[in-house]
């Protein structure tokens, strides 16, 4: 087994958003950032000798726009095949995240107002449709990519073989990385309790280390701890009746229909 080393790739700011690079036999890619990200997330590589033909695989952990911003540009650059869930199908197709967007908090709800949340991107079609656990050890590294839906329905995350976790945007620190070893939920969930879950499966599996979206990388005891906190915040709102879902909004339940499948709309 080849060690696999785990590198962000700081997108926006100093980890504000990142996608990170997985380097083992190969390299793999995780997540793409905003439009336009392309030859920024390429520079930032090329630091650790790793050039466009390097790339063996890009994947994408779900459909927010700082996360799949820039799969097609990148797809274009590296020749290498894109990976992600096919639950969040329809977004990628249409370049659009399905809106509303559902805030965990304050700082969700002011994001939500700001144009660049609901920018399209550039659509494109991942090359391999994620549905189950999956290894990348075809593509250079000792890892597997595990589902953790709640985020969105196709959230997915990364596990190597060594123990650090890719975890998108299961968890965040505060403030997109602001408060960076600070454990948070990202700005927007479209299913607080599933996603919760998610964590939960995820740490069970006893993760050396979290490395998110948003901020630096997170110490699972900590992360815990703050998971017990959230399950009695979710409890509390769930007993007001103040617990949203994105099936309870949208009147289905979040799956992929044949419409999303043949590249149909990124709303409800």
């Amino acid at each position: 087994m080849a060690h696999t080393t785990v590198i962000p790739v700081p997108v926006m700011g100093r980890r504000n958003v990142n996608a990170y690079l997985l380097l083992g036999r190969r390299a793999v890619l995780v997540d793409t950032g905003i439009p336009g990200s392309g030859a920024k997330i390429l520079a930032r590589i090329a630091e650790h000798g790793i050039g466009p033909g390097d790339v063996s695989a890009i994947v994408i952990t779900h459909a927010h726009i700082d996360h799949f911003g820039s799969a097609a540009e990148l797809r274009r650059a590296t020749g290498a095949p894109v990976l992600a869930h096919i639950a969040d199908l329809g977004p990628y197709t249409t370049g659009r995240i399905r809106e509303p967007y559902l805030p965990t908090g304050r700082f969700g709800r002011f994001l939500d107002r700001l144009d660049a949340f609901h920018e399209q991107a550039e659509p494109f079609r991942p090359d391999l449709l994620i549905d189950g656990a999956t290894a990348l050890h075809e593509h250079g590294v000792d890892a597997r990519i595990m589902p953790t839906p709640g985020h969105t329905a196709g959230s997915i995350s990364v596990l190597t073989d060594e123990g650090d976790l890719v975890a998108g945007d299961l968890i965040a620190t505060s403030f997109l990385g602001m408060a960076r070893r600070r454990p948070a939920n990202p700005p927007f969930h479209d299913d607080p309790v599933a996603n919760l879950a998610s964590l939960r499966a995820m740490l069970a599996l006893k993760p050396s280390t979290l490395h998110v979206g948003h901020g630096g990388p997170l110490d699972p005891a900590r992360v815990e701890r703050w998971a017990a906190r959230e399950q009695h915040r979710l409890e509390k709102l769930d007993a007001r009746g103040r617990l949203r879902t994105r099936a309870e909004v949208c009147g289905t339940a979040e799956k992929p229909t044949n419409a999303e499948q043949g590249g149909v709309g990124g709303g409800c």
